[in-house]
């Protein structure tokens, strides 16, 4: 099993600092996020993006995903609901042109810096755009996105998020056959599954054939807060057991924006349990 780990643990440091001490703490992996102060998408520079490139050739590592689930850096003002706006359901079409955007312009860095997938999310369903009006907007917003992916050769991963328009996984599977399009699947966080009551084997069964990239975590019960794995209460081996049941063999990359402050110690632990647990 590949293990990798997310910059966004890291949002105190540099982009090119996470990934040599990603690299340091043992992973093979990094999941690079699309925000500030890391590949904000408006402000990747070919400068940025060469510099990415060779700390990847330096370090050797992979890039298991990047995150475009979140976009701090578009307010200066930051609304009631900053962590998904502006998303392809939003109310406002300013904001939905602009978050296709964003996620157009990484879908072209992905394709630099050798990502096979990057990871968004649907948006909450806010006033002025409910259920039945998200669904039609939805489907709307994600064909362009698509085809550009299809064309760079980029996979496009929905995280499902509690309380988001796409929250659990049956919902993002009837999504993916709805939609028949090879380049749609999962950014699949076993822990958002945990929190809203769904069964590891279940959700990973679920997606199976379309899992692009594995994001974990440990919980405290079915609380929505990321811990260091191993620390919590999360089933390690009912996950390991499942991922072997459909034979996963893409990257299991750790999440955890819940340590900015020590990130590197957090980094190591992570990867000296997941090492026991699905490398030994």
């Amino acid at each position: 099993m590949k293990l990798a780990f997310s910059t966004n643990a890291y949002t105190r440091f540099p982009l090119t600092d996470a990934l040599f001490g990603i690299k340091a703490a043992g992973f093979e992996g990094v999941e690079i996020l699309a925000d500030v102060p890391h590949a904000y998408p408006p402000h990747i520079t070919p400068q940025l993006t060469a510099s990415v490139v060779k700390a990847l050739d330096q370090t050797g590592l992979t890039v298991s995903n990047i995150n475009c689930n979140c976009s701090f850096g578009y307010w200066k003002d930051a609304p009631p609901e900053p962590y998904f706006e502006p998303s392809l359901i939003s109310p406002n079409p300013t904001h939905r042109a602009d978050r296709t955007a964003m996620i157009l312009k990484t879908l072209e860095f992905a394709r630099q810096v050798g990502a096979r997938n990057v990871s968004i999310t649907s948006g909450r369903t806010l006033g002025g755009m409910p259920p039945a009006l998200a669904t039609k907007q939805f489907a709307d917003s994600i064909r362009p996105i698509l085809d550009r992916a299809d064309a760079l050769g980029v996979n496009v991963g929905i995280e499902c998020e509690p309380g988001l328009f796409l929250e659990y996984v049956a919902e993002l599977r009837d999504w993916i056959d709805r939609l028949a399009h090879p380049r749609f699947g999962a950014n699949l966080d076993i822990g958002h599954s945990v929190v809203i009551g769904e069964s590891i084997p279940d959700a990973v069964q679920t997606l199976e054939g379309r899992i692009w990239n594995l994001h974990v975590e440990d919980l405290p019960g079915r609380k929505h807060y990321h811990m260091i794995p191993g620390e919590g209460n999360l089933d390690w081996d009912a996950l390991k057991t499942a991922l072997a049941g459909i034979h996963y063999d893409r990257f299991l990359t750790v999440e955890l924006y819940t340590h900015t402050e020590h990130p590197q110690q957090a980094a190591e632990k992570s990867f000296q349990f997941l090492r026991r647990k699905f490398q030994d």
